[in-house]
């Protein structure tokens, strides 16, 4: 609990905008509640200066250009979950809006808005009936789908990508098409039933309650419904006085003990909301990680794993490196050859995939007994920006397939890989996925690129890294970290420099052709966009 406002067994408290109240609880709905005794105290919280956003706006929307650090250890398993904030308070309280106004003063990006709204149960047609006339309680625990609830809550928590029912209160239906929601440092979760459930408490790692007077909050549910849910003025009046106004009384005010904070009018009680944004910086801030340190000073005595398979070393193949490692390369041959060494490199790299026996007829009237690809689909995965350059390659040989992209990018302050942007395809997690980088180093990159996938339901074994050139310790941290993943590339060497650059590497080229973006590599028959 944040100790300047919180002091259990008070009924109000003398801080001015915070106050925690134990009221009694409801007779048959707060069977499922969590004592609030016992929980543990929290640190308080340490003041942060606040900086501009870091934001990249487009003509159609506007993206975060500060990245998500590492949510893993060096071992690839997650070692962090996402700071969950509960906001809970009766109908129209200003939830929303001081949720709004905590993302606002966090500054931070990640940030997930998840609304209990999105969880109401679908409907019969009875009690479709009923709603059509407001005769359906919504401010029941029991119109809410909590199952489901937990179960995405503790997804999304996890840092597991989720997808969010859309529901359309003017049909009382869930829309057909889900939301998908992934990478939340910080989930703030509200609704009116928010502390409702022993599971979903256990799920929140700081609980607020939003306190508004009940005539401001019959106002704003008046002016709320009929504008933006079509609903008429007697219907609103009658499903308050009949199920808002007993409900709040008998279900959601008594949880009001439970809260760590009370906040009382809501989003105009900048107090509170600037001393719940410093407790989240804190929490955030104890929680960071530094996995390429880890990965950089580790000791990789062992063998080089049996998952590295690196393409044989004939006269071409080695012909091809010599040219693109030396520094006397022109521009022009460096993407020629590099070009061509990719080619042989994803070529490779398919004869892992899975086959089957299978008998065709050829025009000859006559069997052939062949193979044939024995998976659901395949999907190419670049890690921008580099990986881009291997993208033509791969459509090459693999007609129709499937591209993704994961911009991935190294924080000049702390030296961590940071997760910008990703794009992937619906429904990749059962196909066999081919992550392009052009260069491993560390793997600290790569690393990120797999946990963005597992995250997704990918299959660890279903994953194949390639990569035109590695470094010894790139190999050992993605194969320590992720054992099934299968590693293929055209070399290994063995070891970096003090900035982090393979030696004896590939030199200066495969940054300057490659790392700003594949519009150096293309030419017409390169033009055609990946389908999503």
């Amino acid at each position: 609990h944040l100790t300047c406002c919180i002091t259990p067994g008070l009924h109000a408290l003398t801080c001015p905008c915070f106050a925690v109240c134990c009221s009694g609880s409801g007779e048959d709905s707060l069977d499922r509640l969590l004592p609030p005794s016992g929980a543990p105290r929290r640190k308080s919280a340490t003041s942060l200066s606040k900086t501009e956003p870091p934001l990249l706006r487009t003509g159609t929307r506007t993206i975060y250009t500060a990245g998500r650090p590492p949510w893993y250890d060096e071992h690839g398993a997650q070692s962090k979950e996402a700071f969950v904030i509960g906001l809970c308070g009766g109908s129209a309280s200003g939830k929303t809006t001081v949720a709004n106004k905590i993302i606002e003063a966090l500054d931070v990006p990640w940030v997930v808005l998840l609304s209990m709204d999105s969880f109401y149960k679908v409907l019969s047609p009875e009690e479709q009936a009923l709603a059509a006339s407001n005769d359906y309680n919504f401010d029941h625990p029991g119109a809410f789908d909590f199952e489901l609830l937990v179960a995405t809550l503790r997804k999304l928590k996890q840092g597991k990508s989720v997808k969010i029912p859309v529901y359309d209160f003017t049909t009382h239906r869930r829309q057909k098409d889900w939301k998908n929601v992934y990478g939340a440092s910080v989930i703030i979760f509200e609704g009116i039933m928010s502390f409702a459930d022993k599971e979903l408490l256990q799920l929140l790692d700081m609980k607020i309650f939003v306190d508004t007077d009940s005539d401001i909050r019959l106002v704003r549910r008046l002016r709320r419904d009929i504008t933006e849910r079509g609903r008429d003025i007697e219907g609103v009046i009658k499903q308050y006085n009949k199920f808002v106004k007993p409900a709040f009384e008998q279900y959601i005010e008594p949880t009001m003990r439970l809260a760590d904070i009370v906040v009382p009018r809501g989003g105009g009680n900048m107090v509170a909301i600037d001393l719940i944004v410093q407790h989240v910086h804190s929490q955030l801030e104890e929680r960071e990680l530094s996995v390429r340190a880890l990965l950089a000073s580790a000791q990789q005595t062992q063998p080089l794993p049996q998952t590295l398979s690196v393409l044989e070393s004939t006269p071409q193949v080695r012909g091809l490196h010599t040219i693109i490692r030396s520094k006397e390369t022109s521009r022009d041959e460096f993407i020629f050859y590099s070009k061509r060494l990719m080619r042989l490199l994803i070529e490779h790299a398919l004869t892992f995939l899975p086959s089957q026996s299978c008998v065709v007829q050829t025009p000859q009237g006559h069997e052939y007994e062949g193979r044939s690809y024995n998976g659901r689909g395949i999907t190419g995965v670049s890690i921008l920006r580099a990986g881009e350059t291997m993208e033509p390659a791969l459509r090459a040989v693999c007609k129709d397939v499937r591209i993704g992209k994961i911009l991935i990018q190294t924080n000049l302050d702390s030296g961590e890989p940071e997760l910008h942007y990703l794009r992937l395809p619906k429904d990749i997690s059962e196909d066999h996925v081919i992550l392009m980088d052009s260069t491993v180093s560390t793997g600290a990159a790569a690393m990120m690129a797999v946990r963005v996938l597992l995250d997704h339901e990918v299959q660890e074994d279903k994953i194949m890294l390639v990569s035109l050139l590695m470094a010894e310790l790139g190999v050992h941290s993605v194969a320590y970290a992720f054992p099934k993943v299968k590693i293929i590339t055209t070399a290994v060497d063995k070891s970096l420099d003090d900035n982090l650059h393979v030696i004896p590497g590939i030199g200066k080229q495969i940054n300057t052709h490659t790392h700003y973006g594949s519009d150096s590599w293309s030419d017409e028959e390169d033009q055609e966009q990946p389908s999503y």
